[in-house]
């Protein structure tokens, strides 16, 4: 359904350091820099970060997240730790387990170093 999601900032460098960390444990390589942006590809699609092309400041989405898929718990746990480790903090429940409707989720949430919210998400899978 997406090709590429992308994300304002106001300090490159510190994005970069940020989601190298947070997408390299899920097996992303280290972000492309491109001018005034950065990509992070896959074979499924792209992330990016990028200065506001108007000069305005980046500001965050209220009520906005982006889902980030995990293969694990395991990984889940490890993305949410180099996000903190790199900048990022911690919100909303600490991860874990969350039963909802949909199933059995394993979620951690985070703020990146620009104030966007993050899931780190694995699907516990049913039996």
């Amino acid at each position: 359904m997406f090709s590429h999601v992308m994300l304002g900032t106001n300090d490159l460098d510190r994005a970069k350091t940020f989601y190298d960390a947070v997408l390299g444990t899920l097996g992303v390589p280290p972000g492309v820099v491109d001018r005034h942006r950065i990509f992070w590809r896959t074979k499924t699609g792209v992330f990016a970060v990028s200065l506001p092309i108007n000069g305005e400041p980046a500001t965050v989405g209220n009520g906005s997240t982006i889902g980030l898929a995990c293969q694990s718990p395991e990984q889940v746990d490890a993305w949410h730790a180099a996000g903190v480790a790199h900048g990022g903090t911690t919100c909303e429940d600490p991860p874990g387990l969350r039963e909802l409707a949909v199933g059995s989720l394993y979620l951690a949430y985070l703020r990146d170093p620009d104030g966007n919210k993050l899931c780190g998400l694995y699907r516990v899978p049913k039996g």
